[in-house]
């Protein structure tokens, strides 16, 4: 069975947009809620925290930078491995060779 055809809401008088909005004045089920349990909250937490390599000492910068796909794929597995994003395993690889440098 088809649903009649409804006038569009710019179409419609104070009283029928009344009547179609009337479902929208009954307060909303399940508000104002239950508390956030301590593992909804730090969930919520994590959710809301900045993305990224933490900001150790100075700034950090974005730089574009070049690799064959090899190498890439490689570092890229070598991070996963190890649990760290891409930007620190070029962190501490360039941290390593700066220090044996000096």
């Amino acid at each position: 069975m088809k649903k009649p055809k409804r006038k569009p809401y710019w179409e419609m008088n104070a009283a029928e947009l009344a009547e179609a909005t009337r479902q929208y004045d009954q307060p909303m089920p399940g508000l104002p809620g239950k508390p956030l349990t301590a593992a909804d909250r730090a969930r919520h937490a994590r959710a809301n925290r900045k993305g990224g390599r933490p900001r150790i000492g100075g700034g950090v910068r974005v730089i574009s930078l070049t690799v064959e796909r090899e190498l890439l794929a490689r570092a890229d597995s070598l991070a996963r491995e190890r649990g760290l994003s891409r930007a620190a395993l070029f962190a501490r690889g360039l941290q390593d060779l700066l220090a044996k440098a000096s």
